[in-house]
Order: structure tokens, then sequence, then C-alpha cells
């Protein structure tokens, strides 16, 4: 697969410790919500080898976007300290897109979203995607943080909430004792009780579970334990932790 150039144009914070880069979009760049890239930082950057210079992220944007985007937690490593360092008009290479996490065709069929933090990037794609095109499909995102401040693209999630009426938002906040932000909403973890309760009104609902490794497996048993059948359950181990 071969690469192609981008600048960044800006970076913002999305939620504590949570950086989103937005990039210019090549000519002819196409993906699908929920597909992935890898961003390849300057071969000039002295601080970075070669096994460090790529790192895969789930795409933010959504593909009727003017300009890509990918979020990340800035964590002390090789990549994201060099990747932190770079400045608005600085140049990388893409590699993709990629990735199977793929919204079902069948309209008629809701789609579960479960995320834990930075987790939801896959999803925001599919959301914005949506929401531009004013779906009917229903779609609903569980969405599990220790805190609003952890929480990214929650205020985005909350307007989207609003503006679709097919799209729903299950927001928890798991460590509120910590949090010096208010919050109204839930606060247990996503349990059997949880996910039976977001989906009692969706129709015929697949499930897509993205976040680290630990929170997947719990997932797909959580699911299990609800009477889910596997074959309804989809999960990918998410780019960009």
């Amino acid at each position: 697969m071969s690469t192609v150039r981008s600048t960044i144009l800006a970076r913002q914070e999305v939620a504590q410790g949570t950086l989103a880069f937005h990039l210019s979009k090549p000519a002819g760049f196409t993906f699908r919500p929920g597909q992935a890239f890898e961003i390849l930082l300057p071969t000039a950057d002295a601080t970075v080898g070669k096994d460090d210079r790529g790192h895969a992220f789930s795409i933010v944007s959504a593909p009727h976007e003017d300009e890509l985007v990918f979020a990340t937690r800035m964590r002390d490593s090789v990549y994201k300290r060099a990747l932190g360092a770079l400045s608005p008009g600085a140049e990388v290479e893409i590699d993709g897109p990629f990735g199977s996490l793929l919204l079902h065709k069948n309209a008629a069929r809701a789609g579960v979203l479960i995320a834990g933090g930075i987790g939801v990037t896959p999803f925001m794609s599919m959301i914005r995607h949506a929401v531009q095109q004013q779906s009917p499909q229903p779609l609903a995102l569980l969405y599990s943080n220790r805190r609003p401040e952890d929480a990214a693209f929650l205020d985005e999630l909350q307007a989207h909430a609003r503006a679709l009426p097919a799209f729903s938002l299950h927001a928890t906040m798991t460590d509120m004792v910590h949090s010096a932000q208010p919050w109204s909403g839930a606060t247990e973890m996503i349990d059997v009780a949880f996910v039976r309760r977001a989906i009692a009104s969706l129709p015929a609902p697949v499930f897509y579970v993205s976040g680290p490794p630990g929170l997947v497996q719990a997932m797909r048993q959580t699911l299990q334990q609800a009477g889910i059948d596997e074959d309804e359950v989809r999960s990918e181990e998410f780019y960009g932790y």
C-alpha cells in the first residue's frame, strides 16, 4: 500500500491528556466510517527510530469532511513525544485506509456501539456520517469513562444526540469521586442491566465494541450474559491507545 503526504493543520485538546490532530486531506483519499490509517512521522526527526516512526489510528472525521482527524492520548512514548512536538505545517505521511470495523448495511437493524475512553474514535466517524446523512438507522452509543474530563468528544456527542433522532447516547462516568466537573448522568459500569436498558427499544441490534483488549473481552462476556448471540458482536482492539 503506497503512502500519501499530508500536512498538520491544527491540534486541539478533546479530553484531559487527549489531543485531536487535524490533517489536510490528500486529493483522492477515500475511506469508510470506522476505518483507520497509519501516520508516519518525518524521517528527519532524529529522536525517532525506524520502529517508532509509524502508528495506526482510527479516523475520527467522516468521509464528507474536507480534512482528516485522528485523536490519541498523549502518553510518554518515543512516537507520542515526536508527534506532540510537530507544529501546524509539519508534513506527515499517511498509509491506508484499512480496517473492517464497518457498520452493517441493513438500515432496518440497529447498531449498538460500545466504547471505553479513546476507543470511541472509530465510532465518531460513523456518527458524524449518520448525522450528515440524517440517517434513519437506529444507532446507540454506550460510552464509558472514569470522569467527564476523560471523555473525548463528549460535548459533540451530546449535540449529535440532540440533532439526530435516530441516535441515542448512553454515557457513564465510573469514578466521579475524583472528578472536578459536574455530571448528572449514569455512574455505573456497562453491565448486563445497562446494556438491556439501552437496547430495549432497538430493532434487531448488531453490536460493535472498541477499546483496549481488556475492555473488549469484558464487553463480549457482558453481551453473552445479556443473551446476545456472539455472531451479532463485532469488535476491534482500537487504534490510537
